[in-house]
């Protein structure tokens, strides 16, 4: 969720972003209460040399689309940040290292894009025997209809929850059996 969405027709995506932004909030609320790690996983935009700061700064400058939603949901001192530098949060980064360290036999994915990144990082998490939940009311996307299609593909090819977040629900997913 920590991108400037500085491209021509990011608009969609933008409004789609804005959108989730008071789920993904109950959503960190209710992981800081039952003691959940909250993981950004996160686009380096091509800036190589960077690193968590420069990338939430980059994102809150004044002229970036997306500065709302970044400011809204920027990660606080307790959260890990993981920077990738493709479409999946597995690929290339330490994210399969962080996860066993912390117990993780589960993820809730959500953010953007829905058809893209969360696919994906969905399709790696999935290769590793994670259970998925990917709450549909905590997802954007470009285009509604590509959304959806990302969603059955988890739910369909990955056994992956796809109902919408709601209070309570991520207690419940997270003290479930594996």
């Amino acid at each position: 969720m920590i991108n400037d969405l500085d491209y021509p027709g990011a608009d969609p995506l933008i409004a789609a972003a804005q959108a989730i932004v008071p789920t993904l909030l109950a959503l960190r609320d209710e992981a800081d209460q039952f003691e959940i790690p909250v993981v950004y996983v996160n686009d380096n935009f091509g800036q190589w040399h960077s690193e968590r700061s420069r990338l939430v700064e980059h994102c809150r400058r004044p002229q970036a689309p997306a500065r709302r939603v970044v400011e809204a949901l920027a990660p606080r001192d307790g959260d890990y940040f993981v920077i990738k530098p493709q479409f999946s949060g597995f690929y290339a980064t330490n994210l399969q290292v962080l996860l066993p360290k912390l117990g993780v036999d589960r993820l809730v994915l959500v953010g953007q894009a829905a058809d893209i990144c969360v696919l994906f990082t969905a399709a790696d998490a999935h290769m590793r025997d994670y259970g998925l939940w990917a709450p549909s009311n905590a997802v954007a996307g470009e285009d509604d209809q590509r959304t959806a299609w990302a969603l059955e593909i988890l739910k369909n090819s990955m056994n992956a929850r796809i109902d919408p977040a709601s209070p309570g629900a991520l207690a419940a997913w997270a003290q479930r059996p594996a």
